[in-house]
Order: C-alpha cells, then structure tokens, then sequence
C-alpha cells in the first residue's frame, strides 16, 4: 500500500533511509524497550540530517499518518512509535560534540546517555543524564531528568541551554538565548509536544570519580531505612546525593550468592564531594547494620551503566509515579509490604530526591513545575518475558495507590504510562496552561501527540 511513488520521492529526498514492513530489519528497527507497548508503524525513517526530518513531517502531513518520533525507544508508554503511521527515527543523529572550553555539549537528538558520559569523561565533565546510559538523552531531557546530579546541577532541563528543531510545518529553529526562548521554555519539561529536537545543547560540569555504588539492607528494616534516608538527604550539602530502592538483588556478581534474588532496601549512592566528606556523610548507613557495602570511588561513567543489565531484561513492564511535598511516617510504613513481595525479581522502586539545585530554580522557569517537591518516587512493574502484564500492572499501580494520599496531583511526565488527557496534562502543574499556548504556537494541528500531550490552546484575547 506504501511503496507508492510519494515514498520513492521521499526515500530519494532524504539521506537517511525509508523502512517499511517488507524491510528484513523491520521487526528489530521498530522494537521497543517496552515490549507491551509495541506498535508497528507503516514507515520508519532513520533520518540521519534535520533536513530529513523535515521531508519526513512534510510526507506525513500530506499522506494524513499519524506521526511519532523515536529517540531511544525507552518511552514506558510506548511513544517513540505509532500504529499504521510514520515514525522519525532519530537514532542515527547520535553525534556528541565537548567544548571545554565554554563546557558545553552539543548532542544528536538520538544520542543514548551512555555516548554523553564516555565523551564529556574525557574532559573530566559530565552532564545530568540518566542512571541507565541506554536511554536516549532527548527523551530523558525533555521530560525533565531526573539524575545522580539533580542536587548538585540540577535537573536536565536546568542545563538544558540551547536545541536545534523542526516544527510541525516543517520550520527549522533555534531555541534558546541565541535563538527562541519561548521554545527553549516549552521544550524544558514539556514532553516532546512542541517540535522534533535534532540536537540539544547542555551546560556541563566537573565531574569525573565519585563516591558510588550501593549499600544494602534488609526489607524488614524498610521502613527504618526510609525515614533515616527522608531525614538525612536534606541535611546534606549538595554534593552529597543517593537514591532509595526497592529491589530483588541481582542474581550476578559482585553480589554474593547467598544474597541472590532477596527482596531488600538499597542505598544507591553517587556523591561528587571530596571522598573524605562522602564517606563521612554515609556513617550513619554503615552504622545500620547493611547486608552488603558496595559503595567506593568509581568512574562516574562506570555507575551510570551499572543498572543497564538489570533495564535490558524488563522488557515487559508497566510504570507508575509520584511527587512528595513531603514523606509523613504514615507514608514510610507503605515500602515494605509491598517491596517485599514483588511478582518478578525485576521489579523495583526508586524514591528521588528533588532538592538541592533542582528546588532553588524558578518554578516557572522551564515548563517542569515540580520544584515545591521533595521527593519524586517510580514504581517499575518488569518482567523478562510476556504474560505477566496484569501482575506488573496490579503490583505498580497498587503500590502508588497506596501512596497516593500522600502526594502531590499529577505525575512526573517521564514516569507515566499512556493514561489519558487529564493525567497527561496534570504533568504539567501549574505551567499547563503556558505550554498549551506555546502548543498552539508551535503546532497547532498536535501532529506531535505521542507523548503527555497537551492540546493546543490559542491565547485568548484582551
């Protein structure tokens, strides 16, 4: 039905590629991370330029195709594809450009976090990436960024300082001070709504070994271990940071054999301060009696991808999120009956925090508004293989029900499955409204909807 001669023209346009089903790769081009939410488009086009980007959205208005738009295919959701529509495959424009000098880094909008970490470490630099370098960076950033650095750096989209991007009538622009402010705004937590980013450019900072790693503790001590860590967190200097997990322990080395698959509360450390205040500010863990102490001066690179093994086996899941102004005891009491009992040893919670650097910047200064939030906390339902969908469901979104008292309306857009307009929109908080103007600007058709969308709004008259 698609190989018409439009695609030919397209395909001869563009110097990427065009892939339909009847490609060899299609299947392995199209997968995504999140095997549940698999969809199979009618065209993939791998662009390797923004001018192929541009053909690409001119192809798909004309042809009437739904659009989404790929960066590393990481989106729980499944946004990064679209059934019987186009998708823009980004992977390609993976380039990683370091200037030292001004420390900045110019980054392909398909680049995977792990290419942004190897290439800034060798300047002994680092930007706020996530904690599974497999993730696309574009993604990630858009959504807001969450990172072992977000107390001392901030979030990503605080070092967010400029981007190259196609807009929905195919408009090449540049946002940012050199460029459109507007855009960079919306561009900063807003999800992908506003345009196709073919390259992002990121304030780095010095960092090169830190003082990571985990630290174990019973499950039955989780209640114990949540508030020690809600109460210590934020009396730490900046450059003091560790996230809290629910897991079931690795049944891999470094971990001892005795400890395999055991249900447990983690520490997971990543401190930039001079080693002998890191190790000071994590006396009172050893002091708690940990089953196991892996945390010690690591390349900050080396903790980054420390997790992916663990990410690349879920490839089944289903995830839920929260925000916390603040974590009652009433809250702490919620971890362990539900960590305890996990459907797959796969499934995990991660409780963030969001002080620091993150809190000080200007709720309205970027389309992220969660800057009154304490902690954010994800519950990721995960699976090796299909069939246990119901249970990861059941287990994640059970989890953060019995939270959900406890928190603030609306979610992190990046911890969120599809769940429709009003929990899409309630990501946005207290800028909705500004980003659906912004919307309206930028793309007043909503061709880029596979994401937390927001509706256009046209600003009203005064």
């Amino acid at each position: 039905m698609f190989l018409t001669s439009a695609v030919s023209t397209l395909a001869d346009g563009i110097r990427g590629e065009v892939i339909a089903a009847d490609h060899p790769d299609f299947d392995q081009i199209c997968a995504l991370d999140n095997a549940c939410r698999q969809t199979w488009p009618a065209l993939v086009v791998r662009c390797t330029t923004d001018t192929d980007v541009v053909e690409a959205i001119r192809f798909a208005t004309s042809a009437g195709l739904p659009v989404a738009v790929r960066a590393g295919g990481h989106s729980a959701a499944g946004f990064g594809s679209v059934e019987a529509g186009l998708v823009i495959d980004l992977r390609p424009i993976d380039h990683v450009r370091v200037d030292p000098e001004t420390r900045i880094a110019a980054i392909g909008g398909g680049a995977l976090a792990g290419a942004v970490d190897r290439a800034t470490h060798e300047y002994g630099l680092a930007t706020t990436t996530p904690t599974v370098s497999t993730v696309g960076m574009a993604g990630f950033t858009l959504g807001g960024g969450i990172s072992y650095l977000t107390r001392k750096h901030g979030l990503a989209v605080d070092n967010l300082v400029g981007a190259d991007v196609v807009l929905a009538d195919g408009t090449r622009v540049r946002a940012g001070q050199d460029g459109d402010p507007e855009l960079l705004w919306a561009l900063a937590g807003g999800g992908g709504n506003v345009g196709v980013v073919t390259e992002l450019r990121m304030r780095l900072h010095p960092v090169s070994i830190v003082t990571g790693g985990p630290m174990l503790f019973p499950i039955e001590d989780c209640e114990r271990i949540v508030r020690l860590f809600r109460d210590w967190i934020t009396d730490q200097p900046d450059d003091i940071y560790a996230f809290l997990a629910l897991l079931s322990v690795p049944p891999a080395d470094p971990f001892p054999e005795q400890l395999w698959l055991r249900p447990v509360c983690a520490l997971v450390c990543c401190n930039t301060a001079p080693e002998p205040a890191a190790e000071r500010s994590l006396a009172v863990f050893r002091d708690s009696a940990p089953l196991l102490d892996l945390v010690g001066r690591i390349p900050y690179p080396a903790l980054q991808s420390a997790f992916d093994a663990g990410a690349r086996a879920g490839s089944y899941g289903h995830l839920s999120g929260l925000l916390y102004r603040d974590l009652p005891d009433a809250a702490t009491r919620v971890f362990e009956p539900w960590g305890a009992v996990p459907p797959t040893p796969l499934c995990q919670s991660h409780l963030y925090p969001l002080d620091g650097a993150a809190a000080r910047a200007d709720t309205c200064g970027t389309a992220w508004p969660w800057r009154e939030a304490a902690f954010a906390q994800m519950f990721a339902g995960l699976a090796p293989e299909p069939g246990r969908e119901s249970d990861l469901r059941v287990w994640s979104t059970g989890f953060r029900d019995a939270l959900q008292d406890y928190a603030l309306p609306g979610c992190y857009a990046n911890f969120l499955m599809d769940e429709g307009p009003e929990a899409a929109r309630a990501c946005y908080g207290a800028n909705a409204d500004r980003l659906a103007e912004l919307k309206g600007r930028y793309d007043p058709g909503n061709l880029f909807r596979r994401n937390q969308n927001v509706p256009p709004m046209r600003r009203a008259r005064r």
